[in-house]
């Protein structure tokens, strides 16, 4: 069945996300909102920085950290950052099926990325790195363990957006709500670089 807007066309300007004053609303509120995500996680990495050589003669981030291991969950992220464009492009061009093959691509690999992470979350404690071990866990796991809860929440609300838009199409009502969650995905995406290179990388370097 085809997709179809409340026009049945595609925009003019390209953009179905803001194609309606409601939309432009949304869109413009999200960018508010990751606004204010994005002073969560300066405290977050900011606190991370003043407290990471506090080990209490535990385990130091040389010592923990596997870049290999971390580069793939980087890779695959990345990655379904990709997918998430190739979504938002096919549905701006009305294709329902493409949009949600893309879309479940950027959500499987959100999943495989979790997978990764929790796996690496076992061997650190496995190694006496936790929560309570000392002020570098509890920033580690404050930070990297925050962001692992955005991915999550951005897996189910992109995974509840595929199941409304295979009953309702691809409308201008629709396309805002597909639109943010697609911001929301590349914000998540680039917090996690600054992770890699300030945590991962720097804690290698000592």
């Amino acid at each position: 069945m085809a997709a179809h807007t409340h026009e049945n066309t595609a925009p003019q300007n390209g953009h179905l996300e803001t194609a309606s004053l409601d939309g432009k609303n949304k869109v413009l509120g999200f960018w508010l909102f990751l606004g204010a995500e994005t002073v969560l996680f300066a405290c977050l990495f900011g606190t991370y920085l003043a407290l990471r050589n506090q080990t209490m003669g535990g385990p130091t981030g040389e010592h923990l950290f596997d870049l290999k291991l971390v580069a793939l969950a980087t890779a695959i992220l990345l990655t379904s950052s990709l997918t998430s464009v190739l979504a938002m492009h096919a549905m701006n061009q009305l294709k329902l099926k493409t949009m949600q093959f893309w879309l479940g691509v950027t959500v499987l690999l959100g999943l495989g990325f979790l997978v990764l992470e929790i796996y690496e979350f076992i061997h650190y404690v496995h190694e006496g790195h936790t929560f309570m071990s000392s002020a570098f866990g509890s920033s580690f796991y404050a930070l990297v363990g925050t962001h692992g809860a955005h991915v999550t929440f951005g897996i189910v609300w992109i995974s509840t957006l595929m199941l409304q838009a295979a009953k309702r199409g691809i409308t201008t009502e629709m396309a805002p709500k597909l639109f943010v969650s697609s911001l929301y995905w590349h914000f998540i995406d680039v917090v996690w670089v600054f992770i890699f290179t300030l945590v991962y990388l720097l804690g290698k370097v000592g």
